[in-house]
């Protein structure tokens, strides 16, 4: 969750090991990336550019966490809910 060009994330003296390694990048949420370095906000579970939801800026998987945290309430929790469309 190490955004390189945001020096508000990633200082230019912050101790990523990422910074001295030969490490691809990605870009995402208009930031460039170590591409091991962007995680979900809340489990830390590495995402890919472009398959992840974002909210204030910050990265998250979109299931469990993103619909945990935004979506409707119970959603992401386990519970289940029926509608009837007619």
């Amino acid at each position: 969750m190490v955004p390189i060009t945001d020096s508000t994330w990633h200082p230019a003296d912050a101790d990523c090991p990422k910074n001295s390694l030969e490490t691809s990048l990605v870009t995402s949420l208009g930031k460039d990336w170590h591409r091991p370095c962007l995680k979900c906000e809340k489990c830390n579970k590495t995402l890919s550019a472009g398959s992840h939801a974002e909210h204030d800026g910050k990265p998250y998987c979109n299931n469990p966490c993103y619909s945990a945290l935004f979506g409707p309430k119970g959603f992401g929790r386990g519970g289940t809910e029926s509608h009837t469309f007619k």
